[in-house]
């Protein structure tokens, strides 16, 4: 709350949504081609191999490559929504034309794919714990039956997902932040003392180091909430699309 209070007194309200545009895009480009892959390879498991696409150990296998594959395509928007995100007053970049220009000219191509590594090393358990979690939660609230089948389910199965993956993976999602605003340290000079990395083990261990072994873990508590809402949010409508699409194939 206290983190919420200072950016509402420094910089405003608007504030909390920067990079929305960045973000926006990185979430549909990500979620289409996330969810396109894991079907694809669910079927392909499932017509190549004698394990049902509805396993939950497929599911942890085809959830953390289709993440993969995402992250590789979705990689430059996510640095893009992370640069918007930590740029103080004055912003350094006007919009998100200017985003891609500056960094392009600057820093090189490259730098759009700065916490590559991190992130797909955290993506691939952070997914399939998803995905894997969500079929067990699910197929437990079945067998049990408090709960009805349908749109409740799915939404409290994901929102668990997401949150028991959140926090198994989440050092590795604050590492690829910390890279991906290296080289952009003019703007943060504004919230304080500025550290730069050489790459993933060298941001391990000076983050150990100097900050000690629970900053691996700051600002779990909100990114928990985001998991718990944004996950619970994907399944629920890819589960919705995907039984409404089956109906409609079914009634053709």
């Amino acid at each position: 709350m206290q983190a919420w209070r200072c950016i509402l007194v420094e910089e405003g309200i608007s504030a909390f949504w920067k990079g929305h545009v960045a973000a926006q895009m990185l979430s549909v480009c990500y979620g289409a081609v996330q969810f396109a892959s894991f079907q694809s390879l669910t079927e392909l498991v499932h017509n190549s191999t004698s394990y049902s696409s509805q396993a939950a150990g497929v599911h942890f296998l085809c959830g953390g490559m289709a993440a993969c594959s995402a992250t590789v395509a979705c990689q430059p928007l996510d640095t893009l929504r992370t640069r918007f995100a930590a740029q103080g007053e004055p912003k350094v970049y006007r919009n998100l034309r200017h985003a891609v220009s500056t960094m392009y000219i600057q820093e090189g191509a490259l730098t759009f794919y700065r916490g590559l590594t991190p992130t797909v090393v955290a993506v691939f358990p952070y997914a399939g714990l998803q995905f894997f979690s969500y079929n067990i939660l699910k197929k437990l609230m079945e067998r049990d039956g408090r709960t009805s089948k349908g749109g409740l389910q799915t939404l409290v199965s994901g929102s668990v997902a997401g949150v028991i993956s959140k926090t198994l993976t989440y050092p590795f999602d604050l590492f690829k932040k910390r890279l991906q605003v290296s080289g952009f340290e003019e703007a943060r000079q504004h919230f304080g003392e500025v550290r730069t990395y050489r790459g993933l083990v060298d941001c391990m261990v000076r983050i150990a180091q100097e900050e000690g072994l629970a900053a691996f873990f700051k600002g779990l508590s909100p990114s928990l909430i985001k998991a718990a809402m944004s996950t619970g949010l994907t399944f629920f409508w890819y589960e919705f699309f995907t039984n409404t699409i089956s109906s409609l194939r079914k009634r053709c």
